[in-house]
């Protein structure tokens, strides 16, 4: 198992708080961000706030996780704030009181679907999940409908549930939605379409050639076929599922009010400008993409309930791998 470590102690600095309120001191950030990302943000933060030192640590959400929970048991969780893949996982967090309320947030610009009707923790970001083609294969699908057709399900992979947090947001989603239910996930099944590993498996797989079509997190093809991958990237008719990379604060942080100042920075436009920079959907409207995405306002989000998500998650997981193994 990789190191925990990369972490970093840079110098952040305070925003204009509360009377009473200091944000000097550190803060300690647990993010499942690459680390690239993860650094980059970390230095935009300093750049804009010097004056707070912040300690980072970068690993997947499931391993963050795992970290977190020992720590919990421990009795000495580290984090003040998390930011990780998806709003599922912040849900289990909230469902067992971990996390801190923040309804001061300026969530100014960001629809209410996006922010958690308590305040306790904040999307950052829209990874969407949507379909990619192989240039080669000729005419690519372009709603999650077309998939059910016999010469694109055979054709088909996409990434498993039981590896990828974006899957299981994309299972749920449709599952939850009564125009497709476990009964669109029954017919692909039938039809032949496969389910595996996670979204760079798909990728791999449709570039290759070995399959022609994939559902798959829409920021890996656009920026393939920039680099001259022969792969085309859709988002269906319908709408989209999608992760969102929550920021939440931790009930237990040390520096609640220099947490504060991080939140409040990922969400302004300067945070969110940097998130296109990387090469990401912002979550905040009004603010430019990067390039090969439509326009905030033209992805149509299907709805999403993450507390049934949650509530659901080991049933989701069990259905889907009877469908598809794994």
């Amino acid at each position: 198992m990789r190191s925990f470590g990369l972490a970093a102690s840079l110098s952040l600095a305070a925003l204009a708080l509360p009377a009473g309120a200091h944000a000097e001191g550190k803060i300690t950030l647990y993010t499942s961000q690459p680390n690239e990302d993860a650094q980059a943000t970390v230095d935009a933060f300093k750049a804009a706030h010097p004056g707070t030192e912040v300690e980072w640590v970068r690993e997947g959400t499931t391993k963050i996780m795992a970290k977190l929970q020992a720590e919990f048991t421990a009795g000495s969780p580290q984090p003040d704030v998390l930011l990780i893949a998806d709003s599922v996982t912040m849900e289990g967090l909230k469902r067992d009181d971990r996390l801190l309320s923040f309804p001061e947030a300026d969530t100014k610009g960001f629809d209410a679907a996006l922010i958690d009707r308590d305040h306790t923790y904040f999307s950052t970001k829209l990874i969407t999940t949507g379909l990619m083609g192989n240039t080669q294969a000729g005419a690519a699908p372009r709603a999650w409908k077309d998939l059910l057709a016999p010469d694109m399900a055979a054709k088909t992979t996409m990434p498993s549930p039981l590896t990828s947090g974006a899957a299981l947001v994309h299972v749920a989603t449709l599952a939850q939605n009564p125009d497709f239910g476990w009964a669109y996930w029954e017919a692909l099944a039938k039809g032949g379409t496969t389910a595996s590993g996670g979204n760079g498996a798909v990728m791999k797989s449709v570039a290759g050639g070995e399959k022609a079509y994939g559902v798959i997190v829409d920021y890996l093809p656009i920026r393939e076929a920039a680099k001259g991958s022969p792969v085309s990237f859709s988002f269906p008719t319908e709408g989209v599922s999608a992760v969102t990379e929550p920021v939440a604060i931790l009930k237990t942080a040390k520096n609640p009010d220099g947490a504060k100042l991080f939140v409040d920075f990922l969400l302004s436009e300067q945070g969110q400008a940097l998130a296109a920079r990387q090469g990401y959907l912002p979550a905040r409207n009004g603010v430019a993409g990067p390039a090969g995405f439509p326009k905030r306002e033209e992805i149509k989000l299907l709805p999403f309930d993450a507390a049934k998500a949650l509530a659901d998650e080991a049933e989701n997981k069990k259905r889907f791998s009877e469908l598809f193994g794994g």
